[in-house]
């Protein structure tokens, strides 16, 4: 994630004399105490703490600031693959631990540290860069835009109307308890079905599942979650579930108690079925707190009263920047036949410029440069919000984001771009 504390400068030459580059490993701890500098987290790197990041770190991507010989500044990138609309997995580079130290603000070291990334990134012929924004104002001048959402619900299981004997599911299914080396074996199988299914997923590498089955920790306390599966009647793994529960008992001395999902990935609308209703039967949980959904789960509607799920927590969540217009658009799939032209502005970097997209009826499409008049004028941020399909290209131009140049292109615009089921980033990195 990236940090606050990154605001750009002032005066975008104000930090010249301070050393941007990659770092060497032995600059690591101070890179590492940087990054907690910016999140507010004690800077203290135990050497445990110190090997487990390391092995998850490019070196090469993995910038800082040195004003003497001190890190004032961080900034990391690494390889990722992201889902666009109709299941092509991108290159995109994915930016994460940017932070500026509070003593260095406003003197253009992200600017500098963004600018190299993108620049490599391109040459490498990554199609987006993408980045999960602590601060909302910071990054739409580097030309991300804000591509997908995500929401929280608190359900309060007595109120759902589900029947609290529910002993499995009654389609063949069954619910199994695992433990973590199952998950580690069976979960990137089943990711893997799942985003190629989601635009806006992302892919989850060895790493991920290590990290999230507790294998490499990173200080603090783990809590060993309970790991559930849902088996379809034919015995393939469909859904799988990480949960941990509290230990409340009310002001009436009877077990209320919360469980938590760290995360829950299903390929079926059967499995997420249920594996909620599975959390929902647990006995003494009284609350269940989803995690980040996506903006459109169907979990309220698998209740009988949807009203038990009450939102708890909506926000934007994964920003992309389009590196590549022509290989980004021709990336994804389409809605309805249709042309656009659309005139891209990127006042912060090279992908500006006039572009004809022709979407043909087989769901494909041609994008190649023009100098034909636009049909619709926007920023690059504002095409990279629009690219995974989730926002209105009528609505930005309600808000006067999108100029329309032409009658009724903002709606060709949506009939092309948008989708029947919103995209979604189930993961922080």
């Amino acid at each position: 994630m990236t940090s606050h504390g990154a605001s750009d400068a002032l005066d975008p030459n104000a930090g010249d004399t301070i050393d941007v580059r990659p770092i060497t490993a032995r600059e690591l701890p101070d890179w590492l105490r940087a990054v907690k500098t910016g999140f507010l987290q004690p800077p203290v790197v135990s050497d445990e703490e110190q090997v487990n990041r390391a092995s998850g770190v490019i070196l090469s991507r993995t910038l800082g600031a040195f004003d003497g010989s001190r890190c004032v500044a961080t900034f990391r990138s690494f390889p990722q693959e992201l889902t666009a609309v109709g299941g092509a997995a991108v290159p995109a580079d994915a930016i994460s631990n940017v932070t500026v130290s509070p003593t260095h603000r406003r003197r253009g070291l992200l600017t500098r540290m963004m600018k190299a990334d993108l620049a490599a990134a391109r040459q490498r012929g990554d199609v987006a860069a993408t980045l999960i924004a602590a601060e909302y104002p910071i990054y739409g001048r580097y030309g991300f835009g804000p591509a997908t959402t995500s929401t929280e619900w608190t359900v309060d299981v007595p109120r759902t109307g589900l029947d609290p004997r529910w002993a499995g599911p009654a389609d063949g299914g069954r619910i199994d308890l695992l433990d973590a080396e199952d998950v580690r074996k069976s979960g990137p199988e089943l990711h893997e079905r799942f985003r190629r299914a989601r635009p806006g997923a992302i892919d989850r590498n060895d790493r991920w599942w290590q990290v999230n089955t507790g294998v490499l920790r990173f200080g603090g306390t783990w809590k060993e979650p309970f790991y559930a599966s849902y088996r379809s009647a034919s015995g393939e793994i469909e859904g799988l579930v990480s949960y941990t529960a509290d230990d409340s008992w009310g002001d009436s001395n009877q077990p209320a108690n919360t469980a938590e999902v760290n995360w829950l990935l299903a390929v079926t609308p059967a499995a997420e079925r249920a594996l909620w209703n599975y959390l929902c039967s647990i006995d003494w949980i009284t609350r269940v707190r989803t995690g980040r959904r996506a903006p459109d789960d169907l979990l309220p509607q698998f209740l009988p009263d949807p009203r038990a799920a009450r939102v708890t927590r909506h926000t934007d969540w994964l920003w992309v920047r389009i590196l590549d217009v022509v290989r980004a658009l021709e990336a994804r799939t389409y809605g309805a036949e249709g042309t656009l032209v659309l005139d891209v502005a990127d006042g912060s970097g090279p992908d500006g410029g006039r572009y004809r997209l022709t979407a043909a009826a087989d769901g494909t499409a041609a994008c190649v440069a023009t100098a034909e008049a636009a049909d619709l004028s926007l920023s690059v941020a504002d095409l990279s919000t629009l690219w995974l399909g989730d926002e209105s290209a009528v609505r930005l131009a309600a808000l006067g984001r999108v100029r329309e140049r032409r009658e009724g292109a903002a709606r060709l615009a949506d009939a092309l771009l948008r989708t029947s089921r919103r995209p979604w980033c189930p993961d922080v990195f």
